[in-house]
């Protein structure tokens, strides 16, 4: 019997009973961060455009319907999407309420869009994201001219958000915190704004949201951590635009070929955004085997390259706060690899994974430890850091996903390399980023 059920994407326990050897080709489906940003400017401009390799998942599919609820003409055909453009102030006001389900990216993102809008939405999302702080999002749209209520607790807001739209002005923004998401949502309402916009980044962070502006021929630069957007009357349609694999989703195969002997996997056409790359930086130095080929036809939008990942003797590193924003999404699968690499490896500035979709601190650290992993969670000067000493043999475990699609994705690949039988409670939150995961996990099992 396979040690990967095709049937374990329902909400209930998923059970690994053991090992296998991962060998294969694995065809990533297109990286959900591109993906949100591709449809909403090809909303928002005027004429036609196709998307190819779109991601199928939830987070991608909860901006398609949230574009299709203020009007836009979207066909889908597989994973092929063509949007019809209603303009940069087009969009139609909902008959309801707005849900984004408990994607993040699409909440931030298009409450950037709804405040250049001349009418009043409410926006709810699902469980999870209802418990993610918006206020670092609401507070620079204030600033420009939106007006915003949201659910108060403390000093935070969370949703249900009602949003009224109207003539903003640009402003010039200090980031608190490196976050794609906030800065996106800014340079969006900065694109309908009387004067140009200027965000200054602490760290840059992932950049696809810059290079898709400059797709749609946006008036934008970039220096170092400044960017400035000069609004446009109108935005030109690239006519298509091919979505590379997503890195992220890269990452938990590139972990599962470092950490089991004998394990070979190639990835195709991944996404190799050096504002994103940051996972495979981490893990050459952790020496692990990985050859990349990059397509020099795509440098000019999103990198592009193929990898081959071959089994490893991984050894520790440390990762600092500074490299944080480029391998976010990758930390948890990099405390996996921790686990399994000698010596000690230190994780410094992890604080933002507490507030991603669930803590991702506490889901991690709690199941590792239930694996028998030496790891800790500790404050090093004024920043929280994980600390792990590696080298030690896993368990088999009831592990949990705490809702949270990188924990159970993370923990199934620790569960392979495990000795003895793993049950995760549920594995349902995988479709949220990731849905043929498990099937594709299956298909690499040496024959």
């Amino acid at each position: 019997m396979s040690p990967i059920s095709k049937s374990a994407n329902r909400a209930k326990p998923f059970v690994i009973k053991h090992k296998f050897i991962p060998v294969g080709c694995v065809t990533l489906p297109g990286d959900k961060s591109i993906a949100h940003r591709a449809l909403i400017l090809s909303a928002l401009c005027q004429g036609k455009t196709t998307l190819k390799n779109f991601p199928l998942h939830d987070d991608s599919l909860a901006t398609l319907n949230v574009l299709v609820a203020l009007g836009t003409q979207i066909r889908r055909n597989h994973n092929q999407v063509l949007i019809k453009g209603r303009g940069l102030a087009g969009f139609k006001k909902p008959i309801q309420p707005i849900f984004v389900g408990n994607s993040g990216t699409t909440l931030r993102l298009i409450l950037g869009v709804l405040a250049t809008q001349s009418f009043k939405t409410k926006v709810i999302a699902g469980k999870y994201l209802s418990r993610r702080p918006m206020a670092r999002v609401n507070q620079p749209l204030r600033l420009m001219g939106a007006d915003i209520s949201a659910k108060v607790k403390g000093k935070e807001e969370y949703t249900p958000i009602v949003i009224s739209g109207g003539k903003l002005k640009g402003i010039v923004y200090r980031l608190p915190v490196a976050s794609a998401q906030v800065k996106s949502a800014i340079l969006l309402a900065g694109l309908a704004c009387a004067g140009k916009t200027k965000v200054i980044e602490p760290l840059i962070s992932r950049d696809h949201t810059e290079r898709m502006l400059k797709k749609f021929k946006v008036n934008l630069t970039v220096k170092n951590n400044h960017i400035i957007l000069n609004p446009n009357k109108s935005l030109v349609s690239p006519g298509q635009i091919y979505i590379p694999g997503d890195i992220s989703s890269a990452a938990f195969f590139m972990v599962l070929a470092s950490i089991i002997p004998g394990a070979k996997i190639t990835i195709p056409q991944v996404s190799l955004n050096p504002t994103r790359s940051g996972i495979l930086a981490v893990l050459k130095r952790m020496q692990a085997k990985i050859t990349i080929s990059r397509d020099k036809k795509s440098l000019n939008f999103e990198p592009t390259g193929n990898l081959l990942i071959k089994s490893s003797q991984l050894k520790a590193t440390t990762i600092s706060a500074q490299e944080i924003p480029t391998l976010i999404d990758e930390l948890p699968i990099i405390m996996v690899a921790a686990c399994f690499a000698k010596g000690q490896t230190v994780i410094k500035g992890v604080g933002e994974l507490r507030v991603k979709e669930t803590d991702r601190i506490n889901s991690m650290v709690s199941n590792l430890k239930s694996m028998g992993a030496d790891i800790l969670v500790k404050k090093i000067g004024a920043q929280e850091c994980i600390v792990i000493q590696g080298g030690k043999q896993l368990y088999g475990a009831h592990l949990k996903s705490f809702g949270d699609h990188r924990t159970a994705m993370s923990m199934v690949v620790a569960a392979i390399a495990a000795h003895g039988q793993s049950k995760i409670d549920d594995v349902g939150c995988i479709n949220k980023s990731f849905p043929g995961f498990l099937t594709t996990l299956a298909s690499l099992k040496k024959r």
